[in-house]
């Protein structure tokens, strides 16, 4: 059993994450992949954005594979949101499964300042979303460091997609741009619910 944990704040979810999932997809080819809304990630501010909707925008990942799944985990343990606990959770509900962890390649820079990071290397292979396509010194010579201190790490190219979250929550990428960057499901909520300044 191979289990996929893509974790991330998810507000709004965009294309960009999409991309980055299919690649992790293709690479691992898991059994479960496990798309998880933080409920407080410890390394940004709390999301202004209701966890409810922020769930309810993460189905737009399901049309990827019957594989993947949405997880409110995080969301009902409450505080914040360490990745080494739910992988944890992961490990002991699914004995002797393979874990692997989906982490973006600027994460993958500043994993070792990552919360309990030896613990999670040992637990879950990573697999990086090298988002530029090619082969970069900084990335490499990362995922060499990780690998030294008993990690395993696996590339999977994602087209590079010019978008982050917070151009859409900021306004840097207006509404009338929204349907070339988000998934309808997304745009669907959104403006369902007026968030981030939807008429």
């Amino acid at each position: 059993m191979k289990i996929l944990l893509y974790g991330g704040t998810f507000d709004p979810p965009h294309n960009g994450h999409k991309n980055n999932l299919r690649a992790a997809l293709e690479r691992v080819r898991p059994d479960r992949a496990i798309v998880m809304p933080a409920g407080t990630p410890p390394h940004k501010h709390a999301s202004a954005t209701p966890a409810e909707l922020r769930l309810q925008m993460c189905q737009c990942f399901r049309a990827l594979s019957p594989a993947v799944e949405v997880s409110d985990w995080e969301i009902r343990q409450g505080g914040r949101s360490y990745t080494v606990h739910t992988l944890e959770m992961l490990r002991d509900a699914n004995p002797g499964a393979e874990l692997y962890l989906c982490v973006g390649s600027d994460m993958l820079l500043t994993f070792g300042e990552w919360y309990r990071w030896q613990d999670m290397l040992k637990m879950a292979a990573l697999v990086v979303e090298s988002r530029t396509g090619t082969d970069d010194a900084a990335l490499h010579a990362a995922a060499a460091k990780l690998e030294q201190a008993g990690g395993t790490v696996l590339f999977a190219q994602a087209e590079s997609y010019p978008c982050a979250s917070s151009d859409i929550r900021s306004g840097k990428i207006p509404p009338e741009k929204w349907p070339e960057v988000l998934p309808p499901e997304v745009l669907a909520v959104i403006r369902k619910n007026k968030l981030y300044g939807a008429m």
